[in-house]
């Protein structure tokens, strides 16, 4: 017997079918109303147009005429209404747009139902057919906007202390679609009561009867005198820096944040055109670069990509972003099977031309290695599987080098065995002067990076940055949850900075320092200023509608074993150098000889499976790490 998971993908169960005829049944009764609405217009619109050219008293003669001639015009009026597909609306959506069909329908229906009754001498007064027309339009138009009107009365007849009052950044196309949103649909429980926006012919205006009332800087003001509880940010083509400005602004307030989205987020994403809450990703996100794509497509077009990975937070972007470049496979490997199984289905959804194979299995076993890259030939590898927690590696360091640095050394090993053309490495910048063992165990792959490239053909690199906003293990999910907890929110220390940048973000360079990839470069990614993880954890609080200190405690735990109180992205003696593409910088490692790295591999495997101490073994390789300087000062 099949499972659901046996099914392939354009296979339809049983659910599905009746989901589907239910779906159909209540469009199908839907539209059957309009025919019977529009019906009822029609003979109504007609009788009444009638009488009103008799003055009340018709003739029987006349009587007679109508019944006949009324059942031709009919039939016009509904021709002509699905050629102007007026059945084909939705009544909750109907608008201007929906009227003035109609207005053309019942026009052109009214004389064409004329000069056919010319022929078959079936003829009412020519003053029926024109006022006739008339209260068509108006008695269908009616019929098509009364949803909505009922909707609205229905929202208004809420009491005033059972919504949230809003206000609207952007009294333009999108301010206005927010606030008809809100009217229209009483679930959302919110009106707007104010709108702001920075082109001044707008201020002193009404929006949808909105006052707008100043600009970005009078928001703070503004929510204050209105006890606004929650700000709709509507500005579909702001550029980042504003936007960042805008949410600074709006973040000294109490309100909650939400925003509708941006014109990237309905291109690239398909999102629907609806408000969502703000992110910090919003706050901190940097304005968007433009991408080499061709150089990219040129090393991922029709290739057989590997992921390692794959199912982790980088590694299933990664994926997503590489398969806009059409590849010929791309291959998941992962040790954890629900997240690559869950991602798998995903691109099959999005990218049904692509073939997606997923393969479990642990890059400390060079045997499975082995048979995954004699099996798929892969010719690009990511190699994104790696330990990455600080703390949990402070307490499993030899789980760290094996994972880390000898994991990594097996992957690159098969993929020079097996003739790989590209190997890039995602590294860290808690690699540059570590004092963690994770820091140092990724310093180490980047050695290992650096020797491999000197056999065989294979181009490696690695990609170094710091923190991804959201990515699993990471401090924004951990601060959400606690605010949702009613605090406190934990941060380790006041002074901690910390680089960060967004997933996607973090992907499509790592993609971008691909296509430079000539061997042995380590990438640096530039991720703007660091920011202080308290201001991180404040922003988040007021953006939930809380204030720092008062609703939501803020605490201080203190740094933890091998945390670093400010993170580096480049060692003093790497000098980057631009890479030819904003963002993306080269850095001038010094790496040991080959033969000397072969030597320490050799000695730290010996040490490690003996038992040693990692940070011993460490201290001894790696001149630049010192577990006792993670929590010095910068300055």
């Amino acid at each position: 017997m099949k499972t659901i998971e046996d099914r392939g993908p354009n296979k339809v169960s049983g659910t599905d079918i009746i989901i589907r005829k239910a779906g159909l049944f209540r469009s199908g009764l839907v539209v059957a109303l309009q025919v019977l609405v529009d019906c009822a217009s029609f003979f109504l619109a007609y009788l009444c147009s009638l009488l009103l050219r008799s003055g009340g008293d018709v003739r029987p003669e006349l009587w007679d005429e109508y019944i006949r001639a009324i059942f031709l015009q009919v039939a016009v009026y509904f021709l002509f209404f699905i050629l102007f597909s007026l059945y084909r609306t939705l009544w909750k959506t109907a608008g201007i747009d929906e009227l003035i069909r109609v207005g053309f329908a019942s026009t052109l229906a009214a004389g064409t139902g004329y000069l056919i009754s010319l022929f078959t001498g079936w003829l009412l007064p020519v003053s029926v057919y024109f006022a006739g027309a008339a209260l068509v339009i108006m008695f269908a138009g009616f019929s098509r906007i009364a949803y909505r009107l009922l909707r609205r009365i229905q929202g208004g007849m809420m009491g005033s202390d059972q919504w949230l009052r809003a206000l609207i950044v952007g009294a333009g196309e999108m301010g206005s679609a927010a606030i008809r949103q809100m009217n229209e649909q009483a679930a959302m429980r919110m009106r707007a009561i104010v709108a702001v926006d920075d082109d001044k012919s707008k201020v002193r205006r009404m929006v949808r009867g909105v006052p707008v009332e100043g600009t970005r800087m009078d928001i703070p003001r503004l929510a204050e005198k209105h006890r606004i509880d929650v700000i709709v940010l509507c500005l579909p083509r702001v550029d980042e820096k504003d936007r960042r400005e805008i949410i600074a602004l709006c973040s000294r307030t109490t309100c909650a944040i939400k925003t509708m989205p941006s014109m990237q987020e309905l291109m690239d994403r398909q999102l629907p055109g609806s408000m969502r809450d703000i992110d910090v990703g919003d706050l901190l996100s940097r304005p968007e670069r433009e991408y080499d794509e061709t150089g990219i497509r040129e090393y991922l077009l029709g290739r057989t990509v590997l992921v390692t990975g794959g199912g982790g937070s980088i590694g299933s972007e990664l994926c997503r972003q590489i398969a806009r470049f059409e590849p010929a496979r791309l291959v998941i490997f992962d040790v954890y099977e629900n997240c690559a199984y869950e991602l798998a289905q995903e691109m099959k959804r999005q990218f049904p031309k692509i073939r997606i194979a997923v393969e479990i299995g642990t890059i400390r076993d060079t045997k499975r290695l082995d048979e995954l890259f004699g099996k798929y030939k892969p010719e690009v590898v990511f190699h994104a599987a790696a330990h990455k927690h600080v703390p949990l590696m402070e307490n499993n360091p030899a789980e760290a080098v094996k994972n880390n640095v000898f994991g990594t050394l097996n992957t690159a090993q098969a993929a020079v065995n097996h003739g790989v053309r590209r190997f890039i490495l995602i590294s860290t910048d808690k690699a540059v002067n570590p004092t963690s063992v994770m820091g140092a165990s990724k310093r180490m792959a980047e050695y290992v990076i650096q020797y491999m490239n000197s056999f065989g053909k294979t181009r490696f690199a690695a990609v170094r940055f710091g923190n991804v906003l959201g990515s699993n293990g990471s401090v924004i999910p951990l601060f959400r949850k606690q605010i949702e907890e009613g605090g406190p929110v934990t941060v380790t220390d006041k002074d901690i900075t910390r680089f960060f940048m967004t997933i996607p973000e973090a992907a499509k360079l790592v993609l971008q320092a691909g296509a430079f990839a000539k061997g042995g470069e380590i990438f640096i990614l530039d991720m703007g200023e660091p920011v202080r993880v308290d201001d991180v954890a404040r922003t988040l609080i007021r953006l939930s509608g809380f204030r720092p200190d008062i609703d939501i405690k803020v605490v201080y735990s203190g740094l933890r074993p091998g945390e670093k109180l400010y993170e580096e992205l480049f060692l003093d003696e790497e000098k980057p150098d631009e890479s030819g593409f904003p963002g993306i910088y080269v850095g001038k490692v010094q790496s040991p000889p080959p033969e000397v790295t072969k030597r320490n591999l050799d000695w730290l495997y010996e040490q490690i499976e003996s038992g040693e101490d990692a940070r011993t073994c460490f201290t001894a390789l790696i001149e630049t790490y010192h577990p006792e300087k993670g929590n010095e000062d910068p300055s």
